[in-house]
């Protein structure tokens, strides 16, 4: 028998009760829907949805930096432990808390104060490194988080946990959540953009990988989509040789009948999925690449972000970037900056990183505010963990390292509703454990979702007969936080 026909005769479970769906259940849609009702949802599966409630921010820009800062050389100074300079970690500080396979072989942890000075700022008074003077000159604008903690402590499953909110691959990430819980504001980009970028401090950074900006079980439609900082902006935009715009138009619309036939016999929303990101690609070969063209920004942006803002790819080009993405409507905007993983060396080190993106962060806000933006965009800066008090390696009075820290660790955030000049929580003197105000992931997560208009308890999606949440069965809006 010819195998199409073949395949016509055949007809399983699913696709029965999906058969009967198409019948029966769209007769009974149609008596409560008008027609053109249905069929923006089906052709318009991003279109803007009302929110739980009213935002105070309209979009968010996650500034992520990879590899986890030094909270106890950037945010949380310990005048004191300069006395204890070699001094061992007291066991009564450390608990028999767990450590990193690189220091559980250590005879000895010895205390490493930072070699650099803090001073405080702004009306605030928030207390930051020498490493930070343009962040330093955003103070007030600040929102610092100094009890941040996470139940992940190496690399991998701790960004995974900040992104999705499971420590093992597999979750929608963040941003596809907002992506699926407000649609998209532009309809000629994406709702949810990643940029990455390699810093200056380390030269072997920790890998980033695609499933981060993931959209897990959640439809496709709702991943990421990368920014590249080479070659094209976005891969295969550009016609193929030979392809005119014409061509190219009458070609989609005939993929996209193909697949609207294939999508009313078996209501498969990865069809739909599929439609859609043919149109968008479409679109998007006209506002990519006026998007990314910087030729109609003034010389003072690139005097604002630095000159390495000139150059595609680098930390400062993404912040600018990250910026004309958010004026265009993009919903959720994740920067990644690798290079904070400083076992060694870190006094070098972290300065090279800091270079990298200690102007471009505050342009980044300071820009947003002068446009009148920074009150409706959430900016969130932080890595995954953070360091230990205690020296990973030889300890000399200029030169040391750290190991991984998950039980402490400092982040910020500005914009977006969120309190600004303000300092949350106490570490103890080591800054090793929280001493007052501990804020989890799932805390942090729900307090941006809030901002956003929704309830990461009620931003829910059925899968494999459970209801999933970013946040699990976690996670309270820390109110504190906010204006």
């Amino acid at each position: 028998m010819d195998p199409l026909l073949e395949k016509d005769l055949h007809i399983n479970r699913r696709q029965f009760f999906g058969r009967a769906a198409t019948g029966i259940g769209t007769a009974a849609l149609g008596s409560m829907l008008t027609q053109d009702a249905v069929a923006k949802e089906v052709i318009d599966p991003l279109m803007e949805k009302i929110p739980h409630f009213a935002p105070k921010a309209k979009r968010v820009i996650y500034l992520f930096q990879s590899g986890a800062p030094s909270q106890l050389d950037l945010f949380d100074y310990k005048p004191a432990m300069k006395k204890r300079f070699d001094e061992d970690l007291p066991d009564s500080i450390r608990m028999g808390q767990r450590l990193t396979g690189m220091t559980s072989g250590q005879a000895r942890f010895p205390i490493a104060p930072t070699i650099f000075n803090f001073k405080k700022h702004g009306q605030s008074g928030n207390e930051l490194s020498e490493l930070l003077p343009h962040i330093s000159e955003i103070a007030d604008e600040l929102c610092i988080i100094k009890t941040m903690h996470t139940e992940a402590i190496n690399h991998d499953p701790a960004m995974t946990f900040f992104q999705t909110g499971f420590q093992i691959a597999g979750r929608p990430s963040m941003g596809s959540w907002v992506s699926y819980g407000l649609g998209s504001m532009n309809r000629d980009l994406p709702a949810f953009v990643a940029l990455s970028s390699r810093g200056t401090g380390r030269p072997s950074c920790q890998p980033l990988y695609d499933r981060l900006w993931g959209s897990g079980f959640l439809p496709s439609l709702h991943q990421g989509v990368k920014f590249r900082g080479a070659g094209d902006p976005v891969l295969y935009l550009s016609d193929p040789p030979g392809v005119d715009k014409t061509l190219r138009r009458k070609m989609l619309d005939d993929i996209a009948a193909l697949n609207q036939k294939s999508y009313s016999e078996y209501q498969d929303p990865e069809i739909v999925t599929r439609i859609e990101q043919y149109e968008l690609a479409y679109r998007m070969q006209t506002s990519v690449p006026e998007l990314t063209d910087l030729s109609d920004e003034p010389e003072s942006t690139f005097e604002m972000y630095g000159e390495n803002a000139r150059t595609r790819g680098t930390y400062a080009a993404n912040c600018l970037l990250a910026r004309r993405l958010a004026e265009r409507g993009v919903r959720f905007i994740q920067l990644y900056h690798m290079g904070w993983d400083q076992h060694g060396a870190l006094p070098a080190q972290i300065k090279g990183q800091c270079l990298d993106t200690d102007q471009s962060s505050a342009a980044l806000i300071k820009d947003l505010k002068q446009r009148g933006m920074l009150d409706e965009t959430l900016v969130i800066w932080g890595g995954e963990f953070g360091r230990t008090i205690y020296s990973q390696g030889t300890l000399t009075e200029t030169d040391y390292g750290r190991d991984h820290h998950p039980k402490n660790f400092a982040i910020f955030m500005a914009g977006g509703g969120v309190k600004p000049g303000m300092t949350l929580g106490e570490t103890d003197d080591f800054s090793y454990n929280i001493v007052r105000d501990p804020v989890s992931v799932f805390d942090l997560q729900a307090t941006i979702l809030n901002q956003l208009g929704m309830d990461h308890e009620r931003l829910t999606y059925k899968y494999q007969g459970r209801h999933f949440r970013l946040t699990d069965v976690h996670g309270e809006v820390r109110k504190e936080l906010l204006a």
